[in-house]
């Protein structure tokens, strides 16, 4: 008797906190026989497995050693044409920076059956952890999410181009993995955008460790260098921190005239 084929469902898991998880999400993994989970998801989204699943980890964190892309696709590829119910949980959304695009290419054309379910983004997480949007009328006019960590070969982003387009646009900036190379990003920045635009840096966005630094751009890298600051963050900048930078340098002032 033929094994009837199963199918996968791409799940955003969020930023980490298990509440900003849509039902859907909740639903899926629930139901799933299979659990592929990324290095980012936290255990308490885990724990919306059902008992009897197979849960295994698939490491993929920037910077650091991971599963090789190609034999996670090939586990989906396994497991489905098994029978089985394949969650792929990943980190904040598939299709923001999660290489949702690229495994949904790669299971369509196995003749798989593919879901996809959106999660919150670690971007829009961080920001709103602050208090402040993404997007205003009097600030901003629109966003840019913009990975600061190029595939291995690829041309490295046209920095400098695109804060002349954020400056002259009102957009503000969101960079995924780019603490390593704040410095260089920073600098190139500078061509386009003024040194006292305001920035922030967000470390673990929604959990209960989170962390965050608030600053201007001409003093970006030396900020996550003094804070310790590490992967995994986000890093904006733009004037709807504005405000926010305002009080951070109020609270400095008073903080050195105590």
């Amino acid at each position: 008797m033929a094994v009837q084929e199963g199918k996968v469902t791409l799940v955003g898991a969020g930023p980490g906190d298990p509440e900003l998880l849509t039902l859907k999400a909740v639903k899926a993994i629930r139901s799933a026989t299979v659990v592929l989970v990324d290095d980012l998801v936290s255990d308490e989204v885990v724990a919306y497995a059902a008992p009897g699943a197979r849960i295994v980890h698939v490491g993929k964190r920037g910077g650091c050693k991971s599963t090789p892309q190609a034999f996670i696709t090939k586990l989906m590829v396994m497991a489905a044409r098994e029978g089985e119910n394949v969650v792929r949980l990943k980190g904040g959304d598939p299709f923001i920076f999660g290489r949702g695009g690229e495994e949904l290419e790669q299971l369509r054309a196995a003749g798989i059956q593919v879901e996809v379910i959106n999660g919150i983004t670690a971007g829009l997480a961080a920001v709103t952890s602050l208090g402040v949007p993404l997007t205003h009328r009097d600030h901003a006019h629109g966003v840019v999410f913009v990975t600061g960590h190029a595939r291995p070969g690829a041309h490295d982003t046209d920095w400098a181009g695109l804060a002349a387009m954020a400056h002259q646009a009102r957009l503000t900036l969101v960079i995924y993995m780019g603490v390593s190379g704040a410095a260089r990003i920073q600098h190139q920045l500078l061509q386009g955008l003024p040194a006292d635009t305001p920035a922030a840096v967000v470390q673990h966005a929604s959990l209960p460790g989170q962390r965050h630094a608030v600053t201007t751009l001409g003093a970006l890298a030396a900020t996550i260098e003094r804070q310790g600051l590490a992967s995994p963050s986000v890093m904006v900048v733009g004037d709807v921190l504005g405000g926010l930078a305002a009080a951070a340098r109020s609270s400095d002032a008073r903080f050195r005239a105590a």
